[in-house]
C-alpha cells in the first residue's frame, strides 16, 4: 500500500507538504537541530541519524512528510515508523522561527497525516487499531500543546543518564570481577560475527525481560535483528550476554556507537535487560561494567543510556550508584486510534 495523498492537509496560506527527497537531507537535519536547540538547549539529532531514516536502511520501515513555507524553505519534518506490530512512533520538528500561530497549523496538519500514516500501517499489519507514540523533551512546552491538541496524553517520564568514562577504566582489573557464577561475553565470534544462537538468546532475553515493563509490545526476532541493524550505530561488537552457573543466558546488552562531533565519540546503551528469576545476582553491574571498560578501550568519553523515571526494577538507582547523571528528562506522548478500513 503506497503513502496516503497529503494535498488535503490544511496548512497557513501559501505553505505546501510533500514526502522528503534525499535532496531534503541537510535542511531537515537543520530543522530538526534548531527545533532540538529550542526545547532542550542542544541537538541529540545527527547528520547521519536523518540521512539513515529517510535515506539509508531504516528508511525501509518509515514515511517522511515535509512542510515547506511561501518561500519553499522547509520548516517542518515528521515521520512515522513501523516499530512493532500496534506500535507507530511519531517523530515531529519545527523551526522555532516559525512564528507561533502558523507553527500551530503545521504542527496540527503534520499529527493529522501521522495519524492517517500510523493507521495505513496498522492496516497492512492486518488491525484494526494501532498505538501512535510520540517524544518530547520534557521542556518543550510549543509540542506539549501540539500534541494535546491532538489528542495524546503524557503517559511516561525518561530520564536520559551518561557517565564519563577515563581511560584507565579500560585496562584489565579495573572492575572487580562479577559474581561468582556470573559469565559476561560479547556476541561475536573469531571472525567478528554473532552466531544465531547468539542472537537468538539476546532476543529471548530481551523479550521476557521486558515484558513487565511499559509499553511492552511482542517483537518477532526477524524484525528485531532488521531493526537493529538499521541503527547509524550498530556494531556486533557491542552486544554482551550473561550466563548464570552455566545456564541459558539471563541477561544482555545492546550498545551503539554514538557519534561524539567535534569531540569523542561514546557508546549509548539501547538495552540492558536481565530475565526475573536473576535479578538481583549482579547481573546488570556486571553488563554495565563490561560496556563501560569496553567504551574506555576504544577511546570513548562517555556512556549514556535512557531509564523509565518510574522503573519498576529500580534501574535508576542502580546507574545512579555506578555514576550515571541526569542530563534531561523526555516524555512518551500516547493515543489509541482505530483504525477501520
Amino acid at each position: 500500500m503506497r503513502p496516503l495523498p497529503l494535498d488535503d492537509l490544511v496548512l497557513p496560506g501559501g505553505w505546501s507538504v510533500r514526502p522528503a527527497t534525499l535532496a531534503d537531507l541537510d535542511d531537515l537535519h537543520r530543522v530538526a537541530t534548531r527545533h532540538d536547540v529550542a526545547a532542550c538547549g542542544f541537538s541529540t539529532t545527527s547528520r547521519a541519524s536523518v540521512e539513515a531514516h529517510v535515506a539509508g536502511e531504516g528508511a525501509a520501515a518509515r514515511t517522511h512528510a515535509v512542510v515547506t513555507d511561501p518561500t519553499g524553505r522547509v520548516v517542518g519534518w515528521a515521520s512515522v515508523h513501523d516499530r512493532a506490530a500496534g506500535r507507530v512512533i511519531v517523530g515531529l520538528s519545527v523551526d522555532p522561527e516559525v512564528g507561533e500561530r502558523q507553527a500551530d497549523g503545521v504542527g496540527a496538519a503534520l499529527y493529522t497525516w501521522a495519524e492517517r500514516e500510523g493507521c495505513r500501517l496498522a492496516r497492512e499489519r492486518g488491525l484494526s487499531r494501532t498505538q501512535l507514540d510520540a517524544g518530547a523533551f520534557a521542556g518543550d512546552a510549543r509540542k506539549h500543546r501540539w500534541l494535546a491538541a491532538a489528542g495524546y496524553d503524557h503517559v511516561r517520564t525518561w530520564w536520559q543518564m551518561a557517565r564519563t568514562v577515563v581511560p584507565a577504566e579500560g585496562e584489565p582489573g579495573a572492575f572487580p570481577d562479577p559474581q561468582q557464577g556470573v559469565v559476561v561475553r560479547q556476541v561475536v565470534g573469531d571472525d567478528g560475527e554473532p552466531s544465531q544462537g547468539d542472537l537468538r538468546a539476546v532476543h529471548d532475553v530481551l523479550e521476557t525481560a521486558f515484558t513487565d515493563h511499559f509499553n511492552y509490545h511482542e517483537e518477532s526476532f526477524d524484525e528485531f535483528v532488521e531493526r537493529q541493524q538499521q541503527e547509524v550505530g550498530h556494531a556486533w561488537d557491542h552486544w554482551w550476554l550473561v550466563e548464570v552457573e552455566d545456564a541459558e543466558p539471563v541477561g544482555a546488552l545492546i550498545g551503539e556507537r554514538s557519534a561524539g562531533g567535534a569531540g569523542p565519540d561514546g557508546t549509548y546503551v539501547a538495552y540492558l535487560g536481565v530475565t526475573q528469576a536473576a535479578r538481583g545476582r549482579g547481573v546488570a553491574t556486571a553488563l554495565l561494567r563490561a560496556v563501560i571498560a569496553d567504551a574506555a578501550s576504544r577511546g570513548r568519553d562517555r556512556v549514556s543510556l535512557e531509564v523509565d523515571a518510574d522503573s519498576p526494577t529500580g534501574a535508576d538507582r542502580l546507574y545512579a550508584a555506578m555514576g550515571f547523571e541526569r542530563r534531561y528528562a523526555t516524555e512518551s506522548w500516547h493515543r489509541d486510534v482505530p483504525c477501520e478500513a
